[in-house]
């Protein structure tokens, strides 16, 4: 069985990350449009600097929760594919092996200009000043709002061939994201796993649990 997760901010919540946005609409108070767009990055890079490495410091805090653990172990039996909205490495530090990243990776920089040069950072601060080969400033290998989400073919080809799609920690609701599930077979089994799942289209099993308990409570569910 090919069970292919989708992922949001509820998965990494229960590891001590909050969700990025909060019910006011900022992200660790600060507004959208001053952190998270090329426009931002432009107008005061040394704020996005920080901002994001603050989050990278955090990172470095936190562990993988019991959801994480739980997909990693699913692929000793199964063909499993995680394609997550966060921009943690909790999947990969859980032992998940295939993990498409549509919003970019917090532990890597790339070149302003040239986005194909991307390095590995770890957990360490991007300073202004510090360039790429090119000689262009390094910024955060993270997919800006206004920008396009260049893993969303190989998300869509992975969806179309799952026989199970489990939604963990991720409303049904925004979209693109939300369109992959649209792409999965007639036949694939859905499951959302959500304590505030709101609503949801048709055909869901939903678990109205915490990531953690939740996918805790499908793998029992499901004998994996």
């Amino acid at each position: 069985m090919k069970i292919v997760a989708l992922t949001g901010a509820g998965i990494s919540a229960p590891s001590g990350l909050r969700t990025f946005r909060d019910a006011n609409g900022l992200w660790e108070n600060h507004r959208i449009e001053d952190v998270a767009t090329p426009e931002a990055f432009a107008r005061n890079p040394e704020l996005v600097l920080r901002f994001y490495n603050q989050r990278r410091a955090q990172l470095a805090t936190v562990k993988p929760n019991a959801a994480h653990l739980a997909l990693a172990v699913w692929e000793r039996t199964h063909e499993v594919v995680v394609i997550t909205q966060n921009v943690d490495d909790l999947h990969e530090r859980a032992g998940s092996t295939r993990i498409i990243h549509l919003h970019g990776q917090l532990t890597q920089a790339r070149c302003s200009l040239d986005p194909t040069y991307i390095t590995d950072i770890g957990y360490r601060p991007i300073a202004l000043g510090d360039r790429s080969p090119a000689g262009a400033q390094l910024r955060p290998h993270i997919v800006w709002f206004g920008e396009n989400v260049p893993a969303m073919e190989e998300a869509e080809a992975e969806m179309e061939t799952a026989d199970a799609v489990v939604v963990i920690g991720t409303s049904l609701q925004v979209y693109p994201a939300a369109g992959l599930t649209e792409l999965a077979p007639p036949h694939a089994h859905r499951f959302l796993v959500d304590p505030h799942p709101g609503r949801v289209p048709p055909g869901y099993h939903v678990i109205p649990q915490s990531a953690d308990l939740g996918v805790s409570s499908l793998t029992a569910e499901l004998g994996l």
